[in-house]
């Protein structure tokens, strides 16, 4: 295969001009992040009976997969379950009213429920929070009720283990896995504007490349890396059982008949792909395919024109080298 025109590190270049979110600004939205958490927790040490008990930040901010075009932050708020309303409105009324406690100087238009969630907006950085609750019965491990983003039913979870979960895939291939969840997610992201009604959740993508982590696909190369993805999901049509064995066994995983099959790391129960029809899950077997021949094409064009121009059919028009 020729790597003539483009090869690892001209995607490694494009990654870190078009992809990522620049260093810079991930430290500082962690560093605004917390500060908000350092002054909940010394409000909490100071009211030890307040129903809020732990903020943490979680999502592509917290695992190191976000985009530069991250516009929010992901954080799970642990209520306790005890004296917190389960009526999702009423209990986002609660957690709202309970941040302006929390944050005296938060204005009302700054603390904004939202379906599921509640938006805190900071004026300085104009960045926006989504504060996710989870109700919490006092686990040791952080196990709590979080509510369900997809369509707000609640949903056994665990912030740490996520993390954790990720830090270890990420502990396997330093660099790399986090930047092929990039990747992987800018592509997917071009798919959403290019196809009407596609979806692939980046929590999804994460689990595919966890799992070909764990049979020892090498991430250090982007074009096969990227190919190794396309290709799994091509030859499973994405119809395969994705489970892990990090905080279970396998053997305990709830039966699935969904067409789409990957279990969360964290809860035997919980099918991450359950909402997706046999219809969305084709589309994206077909983009995967599209993508998939397109690298391959890239990888065998002689020219450096139609090699970008193979490329860009994967990441659109900003690819450019």
């Amino acid at each position: 295969m020729s790597r003539l025109h483009v090869d690892h590190s001209d995607i490694a270049g494009f990654a870190k001009e078009k992809v990522n979110l620049p260093k810079d600004k991930a430290k500082e939205y962690r560093e605004q992040t917390r500060r908000l958490r350092e002054k909940f927790e010394k409000y909490v040490k100071e009211h030890p009976d307040f129903s809020l008990k732990k903020i943490m930040l979680s999502g592509s901010l917290a695992k190191g997969t976000a985009l530069r075009s991250l516009n929010d932050i992901d954080v799970a708020c642990y209520i306790s379950g005890a004296d917190a309303p389960s009526d999702i409105p009423k209990l986002l009324d609660y957690l709202a009213e309970r941040l302006s406690k929390a944050f005296p100087n938060f204005t009302p238009e700054q603390v904004k429920p939202q379906t599921y969630s509640i938006t805190v907006s900071f004026k300085g950085s104009g960045l926006d929070v989504d504060i996710v609750p989870i109700l919490y019965y006092g686990d040791p491990n952080w196990y709590g009720e979080l509510v369900s983003q997809d369509d707000g039913s609640f949903l056994t979870t665990n912030i740490p283990r996520h993390l954790e979960f990720i830090k270890k895939r990420k502990n396997v291939h330093p660099e790399h896995f986090s930047q092929v969840v990039r990747l992987i997610k800018y592509w997917a992201r071009k798919e959403k504007r290019e196809r009407n009604d596609f979806r692939f959740k980046s929590f999804m993508i994460e689990m595919i490349l966890a799992k070909l982590s764990d049979r020892g696909v090498s991430f250090s190369d982007y074009p096969e890396a990227l190919q190794s993805f396309f290709t799994y999901i091509a030859q499973t049509d994405m119809r395969e059982l994705i489970v892990f064995d990090d905080y279970y066994s396998p053997s305990s995983a709830s039966a699935v008949t969904t067409p789409a099959k990957i279990i969360d790391p964290v809860n035997e129960e919980n099918n991450v792909g359950k909402l997706y029809t046999g219809t969305q899950v084709d589309m994206i077997v077909d983009a995967a395919l599209d993508a998939g021949d397109a690298i391959e094409a890239a990888l065998k064009a002689t020219t450096k024109q139609d090699t970008v121009y193979y490329w860009q059919k994967v990441f659109g028009s900003t690819f450019q080298v």
